[in-house]
Parts: C-alpha cells; structure tokens; sequence
C-alpha cells in the first residue's frame, strides 16, 4: 500500500483494520473503509476543514449538476492523459472535500483504464461521507502539506483550488507524472462578489507556476448559472464570502426567485 505514516514516515501496512508501521503507530479504518491520518499534534484545530453545514451545502449544489461541465473537462483531460492502458495508474484528489469528483474519476475512468483513484481532505466529516458514498475510491483523512504516500507513488493529482506545498507534490508525483489544477479565472462568481463589495474586483489572470513541474496546456471553462435562492445560498455556503456575508444578506439570497451569476475556471495541465 502507498500510505506513509505520518508521525515517522515508513510504509504502513493494513492488519485487519488497523494501518501500522514498523515504529508500530497504529491508525484504525474506519467502518466506512476510510482511515484517518491526521495526528493530533498536527491540527491546528479541533475539527479542522469545512464543518457540516458548509458539506452540506456543497453536496447540495454539486448534486443539482450546476459544476457538472467543470467535472466533465477534468474527466477528459484526466482520460487523454492517461495514456498507457497496459499499467495500473494511481491518481490523487487533493482537497476532495465529499468526493464529488473523486467518486466520479473512480467509477468512470476504470472503465479505459487500470485506475486507483485515492481523495485527501482535512475534514473528517467529509472524508466519512465520501468514504461512505463513493467505494470506488480509497480516502483518507490528512493535511495536504503532508501527504501521507510514498515518494514516486502518484501518476497524477488532481487540485481544485487546494493548497499544497510544490516540494510535497514533486516528491510524491513520479517523473513525468501531472498535475491537474484547477482556479478561479477572472470572472468567477463576480455577481456572487457584488453581494459582498461595493467595487468587486475580478481574480488576477496569473499563470501558477509550480517549481518542478511546467505548464503544457491550458483551457478556460466560462458558463452562466441560473440558481434559486436556496442554491445560491448553498453556493455562498461553498466560498469564502461566506465569512463575510450577514444573516440579512443570506436571507435575501434566499427569498430571490433566480440568481444569476457567472462561473469561470482555468483548468491547467502541469507535467513533472
């Protein structure tokens, strides 16, 4: 197995329900097949990640297929680089949140290819409910500035919007390997923004660059959203407007008949 302890690092390896290394941490699987790799000492809180109402909102929105064309480009772009259909790939969601696109790759990508597909989330509650929902996929709970996989163990990953550190992403992602990356192009959700910001101020159109890795491709996504009120409220639930909206604001969000607003995305393919 390619999970790595992450208290000393060595390979852990699953005895009934229990991962264990040789330095003999133990980390138990959990019922739904998850395992929770996220030390105490590591966290930075109790309960760290999106609590369950921000979840559940996202599951909301995501299951009205509203972000149904972003899941489709990355499922492309992720099958035509796939290109060796004889080898077992392993690809990793970082920041997968409930695993709406994690599950997706899982079930629909073996049907090409040899495919493990693994998801990685800070929130427990998260990882519980996609572990729960998407079998297709191995989850785990742990901090993306800490991977808990071997060196050269990943063919891809996939990120959206997630942070991670580039030395953690090149350590684990073989030669050659790819990133999939995903960000807000200009124009994402600037209607979603005026309900905040009197002047609301477009992304900045800036290139990531990933130390170790180059950018072969690159495709802008741009489409119109019309929501009712309680999906544009589970919509504000899933930004981090959130923390700036009031409850009078999020209730008249809630009383409109339609919203209409603008997603935008860049969906860049790195290689290693």
């Amino acid at each position: 197995m390619l999970y790595q302890c992450p208290i000393c690092h060595h390979s852990l390896q699953l005895d009934d329900r229990v991962w264990c290394c040789s330095n003999h941490h133990q980390f138990d699987r959990a019922k739904e097949g998850y395992v929770n790799l996220m030390p105490v000492q590591h966290k930075k809180s109790k309960n760290p990640g999106d609590n369950q109402m921000m979840m559940q909102a996202r599951r909301q929105f995501l299951d009205a297929g509203y972000y149904q064309p972003l899941r489709d480009a990355i499922y492309s772009l992720l099958d035509k680089s796939l290109s060796d259909h004889q080898n077992t790939k392993r690809l990793l969601d970082i920041g997968c949140g409930e695993g709406y696109y994690t599950g997706f790759l899982a079930e629909n990508l073996s049907s090409h290819h040899t495919v493990q597909v693994h998801g990685l989330d800070i929130a427990k509650g998260a990882i519980r409910a996609a572990a729960k929902r998407y079998p297709a996929a191995s989850f785990c709970v742990a901090s993306s500035h800490r991977l808990p996989f071997a060196d050269d163990s990943m063919d891809g990953v996939l990120r959206i919007y997630a942070p991670c550190k580039a030395q953690e992403l090149s350590r684990v992602i073989k030669s050659g390997g790819f990133i999939v990356a995903v960000t807000p192009a200009p124009r994402h959700l600037i209607q979603l923004k005026g309900l905040i910001y009197q002047t609301p101020q477009p992304h900045e159109d800036i290139e990531e660059q990933i130390e170790g890795f180059h950018c072969i491709q690159q495709q802008r996504l741009s489409y119109n959203l019309t929501l009712s009120g309680e999906q544009a409220v589970n919509l504000l639930q899933m930004t981090p407007f959130a923390w700036k909206a009031s409850e009078q604001l999020i209730q008249q969000l809630a009383e409109m008949s339609e919203f209409h607003c603008e997603a935008d995305f860049y969906i860049r393919l790195y290689q290693k």
